[in-house]
């Protein structure tokens, strides 16, 4: 019973030291990395419309910005 004892401890201690070294390391994460195209984008608008999920002004407004992004 003993041996398992240490071959366990044996086992865990090297594992739990490199995870102690897993936390992070400064890297910037950008949070907006979207990869949809203007057509895409269009394309979700119209469809939000269609369904009634958005007015007619707001789809016309949000069209127009996702335009003039281009």
């Amino acid at each position: 019973m003993r041996r398992l004892r240490v071959l366990v401890m044996i086992i865990l201690i090297p594992f739990g030291a490199g995870l102690a070294g897993c936390g992070g390391g400064g890297a910037d994460v950008k949070k907006d990395m979207t990869t949809t195209t203007v057509g895409q984008e269009l394309l979700d608008l119209q469809s939000a419309y269609k369904k009634g999920v958005i007015t007619k002004e707001e789809y016309e407004s949000t069209k127009e910005k996702i335009l003039e992004r281009k």
